[in-house]
């Protein structure tokens, strides 16, 4: 009840300080109303006592509330302590991760570039141009994107679809450029570039060139058995390879050969969704045949971006 300043503005002036907020306060008073201490513990006063007052008393709440002020001290201490220690150790990690990420980009990197490599080496062996292996690798990302693959395998396959024929650099040049017709033989021998491509493929540790792998081995087996080199069936079959499949033949009709000229994309597509007596719907995965449908129009515009 002091003049000027009364108690209460002094709590209110200590606790808005930050240097002093924190300092235990303890009202002695002669105003003993419920309202009155109400007041001051809402203030942010530890106690409240009315006068008159026992000097043991005041002494003893005192002492309780030093030793409460010293373990919260001591718990904020820790907190700190556990905190900076956290930090470092998240600093730490973050470092790690970085590195680590580095390592992992890098190694990303070499995969990259030895598809690249094989790639171009593809490139000596066969009739395909490079269009057609830029727009292969577009091909496959747009329709594995449609069909609801996550970015994993969606960079994978984009990544390992262009050397789905690399088997092809074991394949005789005679037989691989010959402009007429094979004979069964030869057929047979053409149709080994699948194995040969696993082969080159297989054991690398790489994911990207694990893919590529089951995408050479399988990306000429069908749906209904009739593919080759094993005749799976269904399920079997790898979904990149299924999806190269369909990739594959799609580009196929659209380029022009040696022994054939180009279609359309409203050919290419009516073949594939219809069939014409070499290709059926049946050669393809319903769920992959259902993407294809839905991506068409896209397909059309890589080709024409990328055309020969």
């Amino acid at each position: 009840m002091m003049p000027d300043i009364d108690g209460f503005e002094v709590i209110r002036q200590l606790k808005d300080n930050k240097d002093t907020r924190n300092i235990p306060v303890i009202f002695v008073s002669a105003l003993g109303k419920t309202e009155d201490e109400a007041r001051g513990l809402e203030l942010g006063a530890v106690d409240y006592i009315s006068k008159p007052f026992s000097i043991p008393v005041v002494m003893a709440r005192i002492r309780t509330h030093l030793e409460l002020k010293a373990f919260r001290d001591n718990l904020a201490r820790d907190a700190d302590e556990r905190s900076m220690e956290l930090d470092l150790t998240l600093a730490h990690l973050k470092k790690a991760y970085m590195e680590l990420n580095e390592v992992h980009n890098q190694i990303r990197s070499s995969w990259i570039e030895t598809i690249y490599r094989l790639t171009k080496a593809a490139e000596y062996k066969d009739e395909e141009t490079e269009d057609h292996i830029r727009r292969v690798g577009l091909y496959t990302r747009e329709l594995a994107q449609t069909m609801g693959m996550d970015k994993e395998f969606v960079d994978a396959i984009y990544y390992s679809a262009p050397i789905h024929d690399i088997g092809k650099v074991g394949i005789p040049d005679e037989i691989l450029l010959k402009p007429a017709n094979l004979t069964p033989e030869e057929t047979k021998i053409i149709k080994s570039h699948t194995i040969i491509g696993a082969r080159i493929l297989e054991d690398s540790g790489s994911s990207f060139l694990d893919m590529a792998r089951d995408i050479a081995l399988s990306h000429h087996e069908r749906w209904n058995g009739t593919g080759y080199p094993f005749g799976l069936t269904g399920e079997d079959i790898p979904l990149a390879g299924r999806i190269m499949n369909i990739v594959d033949q799609y580009d196929a009709l659209r380029s022009r050969r040696p022994f054939k000229s180009s279609f359309s994309h409203t050919k290419a597509f009516e073949i594939i969704t219809r069939g014409d007596g070499r290709t059926s719907p049946e050669d393809f995965d319903p769920a992959v045949l259902e993407g294809f449908i839905r991506c068409a129009a896209k397909f059309n515009e890589i080709y024409h971006t990328l055309a020969d």
